[in-house]
C-alpha cells in the first residue's frame, strides 16, 4: 500500500514503524474471512483491511480521531487471526496498538467511557483491588439478569459467585535427583485471583518435569490489559517493572532457564516487549537478555518432556484455542500433542481459528459483539461431544465457563490430573 508520511512524522520511531506495516499490506482481502467482526458484522470497515485504510488516513493526514473511526478501532478483539492468514506478513498487531495509543492521545470519549476505561486500568492489574471488586460484584451477582446498562450487566455476568482462595506464593523445588534446572512462573493478575489452582498445577507440573519454581515478588501485571487500551506509557511502566524483577533472578546465583507464562494473553504481549522497550537505550539491552527465556507453560512442557502420565482417564477434550496462543504466539500444536500424549482424546471445533470474543477487557467494553462470538464458539465446542473443554488462556475460561454445559479448565489442570494431581474442581463440580 503506497503511503505518503513525511519525514517528519517518520522521525517517530512508531510511526515509522506503522508506516512499514501499511506498505506491507497489497489488499489482497485474505483476512477478512477470518477476521471475527467481518464475519458477524460483514462490514468492510471492520475488517483488517478495512481498519488499515482507516488508519493510514488518521496517522498519515495526522487527523483527530472521528467517533465512527474510533467505533471500527474499538471493535478490533485484536486475535490475530488475520496475521495468522495474512500473506504478506503485514504485522496489524503493531498497527492496532498504535492506533489505539493514537486515539488515546486524540480523541476525548464520553464520561462515561472515559470513567470505565479509567476503572478498569485501575483495577484489574492489581490483584488486591481485583480480588476485593469481585467480592462486592458477587454480591450483587443476581442483578445480571436484571435490564442494566450492557456493561455493567457484562460485568456481573463475568464476576465468579464464590471467589476461590489465593494460591500459594512458596517456591517449590525439584527432587534434587530429578533436578534439570529453575524457572520463574508468572503470577499474573486476572488469573491468580480468578483461577489460583492453574498455578497450584503448574508448579507440581513443572516440578515433575525436573525445575525449581521460583515467583518473583517484585513483578507485576504484565501490561497487555491497559496496552489494548492504548495506554502505552502506562504499559511500558509495567514492562520495565517486569524486566527489573527477572533480570534480578536471572543474575542471581542460582541463574534462571525460562520465565513460564501460564496465561497466553499476557504470553503474546511479554513476547512483544520489544515494542514497548525496544527504542529504550536502557530497557532495550535488558529485554534482548529475557526475550529468549519468555515460554508458554505448553511450549515449555513441549521442549522439557514429562514423564509418562500415571492416570488413565478416558476423557474426551475438546481443545479451544486460545487466539493469544494461536495467532500471537503461534503455538498451535503443543497444548494438544501434550493432551494426547497424556491419554486424552482431542476434539477441535469447527472454526477454530475465531475468537470467542474475550479479548482482555472486550468482553466488557464490547459486550454485544462478545456475547455472539461466546455463543457462537460454545456452539462449536458443543458439537463435539467431548466431556470437558480445555483452554491455555484464564480469559478464554471465563468468557465461556458461565454458558458451558460443561467444565472449563485449563490445559495444566488436565495435565496435573493425568500425572497423578488432583481431579481438577470445575470437573468435580460438573459431576455432582
Amino acid at each position: 500500500m503506497q503511503t505518503q508520511f513525511s519525514k517528519f512524522q517518520l522521525a517517530d520511531p512508531l510511526m515509522a514503524a506503522s508506516e512499514d506495516v501499511i506498505r506491507k499490506c497489497v489488499h489482497c482481502g485474505f483476512c477478512l474471512a477470518t477476521c471475527p467482526t467481518y464475519v458477524l458484522l460483514g462490514d468492510e470497515l471492520d475488517s483488517p483491511r478495512g481498519r488499515i485504510y482507516l488508519i493510514k488516513d488518521m496517522l498519515e493526514n495526522e487527523r483527530a480521531p472521528t467517533a465512527d473511526v474510533v467505533t471500527h478501532i474499538d471493535r478490533c478483539l485484536s486475535c490475530l487471526s488475520c496475521m495468522t492468514t495474512c500473506p504478506s506478513d503485514v504485522n496489524y498487531m503493531r498497527l492496532i496498538d498504535h492506533a489505539r495509543n493514537y486515539v488515546e492521545n486524540n480523541y476525548r470519549r464520553p464520561l462515561s467511557e472515559r470513567c470505565l476505561r479509567t476503572f478498569l486500568s485501575f483495577i484489574l492489574p492489581y490483584p488486591r483491588r481485583f480480588r476485593a471488586v469481585l467480592k462486592l460484584g458477587s454480591l450483587f451477582k443476581f442483578m445480571a439478569v436484571l435490564p442494566l446498562p450492557q456493561r455493567l450487566r457484562a460485568m456481573l455476568q463475568l464476576a465468579p459467585a464464590h471467589l476461590p482462595s489465593p494460591a500459594s506464593m512458596s517456591s517449590a523445588a525439584a527432587g534434587k535427583q530429578s533436578r534439570r534446572g529453575r524457572v520463574i512462573l508468572f503470577k499474573g493478575c486476572v488469573e491468580s485471583v480468578l483461577a489460583p489452582q492453574i498455578r497450584d498445577a503448574s508448579v507440581r507440573l513443572l516440578n515433575r518435569a525436573g525445575f525449581d519454581v521460583v515467583f518473583s515478588e517484585s513483578e507485576g501485571c504484565c501490561g497487555a490489559l491497559v496496552h489494548h487500551m492504548g495506554k502505552h506509557t502506562q504499559a511500558c511502566a509495567f514492562a520495565k517493572r517486569n524486566v527489573d524483577a527477572w533480570l534480578a533472578e536471572c543474575d542471581s546465583q542460582a541463574g534462571l532457564d525460562a520465565i513460564v507464562i501460564t496465561a497466553s494473553g499476557c504470553g503474546s504481549v511479554i513476547k512483544d516487549y520489544e515494542a514497548l522497550l525496544g527504542n529504550d537505550p536502557v530497557y532495550a539491552p535488558k529485554w534482548a537478555r529475557l526475550a529468549p527465556l519468555v515460554k508458554d507453560i505448553s511450549e515449555f512442557l513441549a521442549q522439557a518432556g514429562l514423564p509418562r502420565a500415571t492416570n488413565i482417564l478416558n476423557q474426551t477434550v475438546a481443545y479451544q484455542a486460545a487466539c493469544s496462543l494461536k495467532h500471537g504466539q503461534k503455538l498451535d500444536q503443543e497444548p494438544k500433542q501434550l493432551l494426547r500424549e497424556a491419554g486424552f482424546q482431542l476434539r477441535e471445533p469447527d472454526e477454530a481459528h475465531l475468537c470467542c470474543g474475550s479479548a482482555g477487557t472486550y468482553n466488557i467494553l464490547q459486550p454485544e459483539i462478545a456475547a455472539s462470538l461466546r455463543e457462537r464458539k460454545l456452539q462449536r465446542l458443543m458439537a463435539t461431544g467431548a466431556d470437558i473443554i480445555a483452554s491455555g488462556n484464564i480469559g478464554c475460561m471465563t468468557q465461556l465457563a458461565n454458558d458451558a454445559g460443561l467444565a472449563v479448565v485449563h490445559v495444566v489442570e488436565l495435565l496435573d490430573w493425568a500425572h497423578g494431581g488432583v481431579e481438577p474442581a470445575q470437573i468435580l463440580k460438573q459431576k455432582s
